[in-house]
Order: C-alpha cells, then sequence, then structure tokens
C-alpha cells in the first residue's frame, strides 16, 4: 500500500487479453461455421452466434467495469465464461446428431491447431483446408467418416472450433481464480475507497502536527 494508490486503478485494456483474443476467433469462426453448417433461419443458428458473441462482449465489458466494481468484473467474466461453455455444447450436439466423431484429449491434431496460434478465422480455415488434404491423401489416419469428403470438412471445422473453445474456457477459468484471488486480498472498490480516504487523512494530519511542532524564530 502506498500513499498514491489511485481511486480508480487502470481498468479495460481487454484487448491485450488472451482471453478476448482467443473468445473473439471464436466468434468469427462461429459466425462462418453457422452461415455454412447451420440453417440461417433455425433457431441453433442464432443461438450459437449470440453465446459467441455474449463471450466477446463480456469478456470486454467485465474489463472495463473492473475500475470501480471488481465484483461486477468477476459476474461478468464468469458470464462469458458460462457462454463459451453454452456453445461448446451445442458444436458438441452437432456433431453427436450427425454421428461425427469428437475429438478425444489425445488426437494430435487438437495440438496441431494449437501450436499454429491461428489470429483470425481465415488462418483456421487454411488449417482445415490443410488437415482436409493430408486426409484424401491418407496421411493422418481417418477423417472424416464413410469416406465422405463432405463429412471430412464437417467434422475437420467443428472439432477445430471446440478446440478453440476449450482454449478460451481455460483461459477465463485462470482468469476467475486470479480475479478471486485479487478480489480476496484487496477488496473491490469500497475498500480502495476506505484506504484513500484513510491515507490522505493520515497525511494531512502529519501536516498538520509537522506544523505545530516547528519552532518559530524571531529577530
Amino acid at each position: 500500500m502506498t500513499a498514491k494508490e489511485p481511486l480508480i486503478p487502470k481498468h479495460g485494456g481487454y484487448r491485450k487479453l488472451k482471453s478476448f483474443q482467443v473468445a473473439q476467433l471464436v466468434f468469427d469462426v462461429t459466425v462462418r461455421f453457422c452461415d455454412r453448417y447451420i440453417e440461417k433461419r433455425s433457431r441453433t443458428h442464432d443461438q450459437m452466434v449470440q453465446a459467441a458473441r455474449s463471450g466477446v462482449q463480456n469478456i470486454a465489458e467485465g474489463s472495463q467495469a473492473s475500475g470501480t466494481s471488481k465484483k461486477t468484473e468477476i459476474k461478468l467474466t464468469n458470464v462469458a465464461r458460462a457462454s463459451l461453455e453454452e456453445l461448446r455444447l451445442d458444436y458438441e450436439d452437432f456433431l453427436r446428431q450427425r454421428g461425427l466423431p469428437l475429438w478425444d484429449r489425445d488426437n494430435p491434431r487438437r495440438q496441431s491447431l494449437i501450436d499454429r496460434r491461428c489470429a483470425t478465422a481465415d488462418a483456421v480455415a487454411d488449417w482445415v483446408r490443410e488437415e482436409h488434404g493430408r486426409g484424401l491423401r491418407g496421411q493422418s489416419g481417418q477423417c472424416g467418416q464413410k469416406g465422405s469428403s463432405a463429412h471430412a470438412y464437417t467434422e475437420l471445422a467443428a472439432n477445430a472450433a471446440l478446440v478453440l473453445l476449450a482454449v478460451a474456457c481455460s483461459l477465463l477459468d485462470r482468469q476467475l481464480a486470479a480475479q478471486a484471488a485479487a478480489f480476496e486480498t484487496e477488496g473491490g472498490f469500497t475498500e480502495r475507497l476506505y484506504r484513500v480516504r484513510s491515507e490522505k487523512r493520515s497525511s494531512r494530519f502529519s501536516s498538520t502536527r509537522s506544523t505545530k511542532s516547528t519552532p518559530s524564530t524571531s529577530d
């Protein structure tokens, strides 16, 4: 604690958060996925896009609110996490209902996509095309169902989104844990306001005592 502690600390800066960056990538990928594989007029299409958007928006809102309310920051970050979990279930249902495989944690394609560190939906699409080509050449074992190229693309696209979602959810879990720990240690805005006021009162009192104790001089 220092006497220079600001009442409202630095906040925002969400664009630099890895969780925000990956969630935004998930949103872009989901919009493309839904436009290609989900009937545009269906409720599922809208729900998946909105869940992806909610993940992005609530990370941003939570970061912006953190200056005056740590409770709100935690609440909105948790809403973002819940929205992405809802989206993850939608992708899993999509695969299950079409008889397509859900990759397990040991599937080498999961790590391949993570190692690619895609920053845009175009980069993810490029990875999907590359993996699809490898599958057709028989270089990566089974890729898709029933030997269908369309099924292979669908499997790759849905599982790629799930890989990115797993990364985003893991990042948000760690972010929530860090926010909770900081709140327990430092408190929220009310505690900060009390500390800042106490420090200012202490500073004024010390200044007054110093002035009174200084002996006067005369010619």
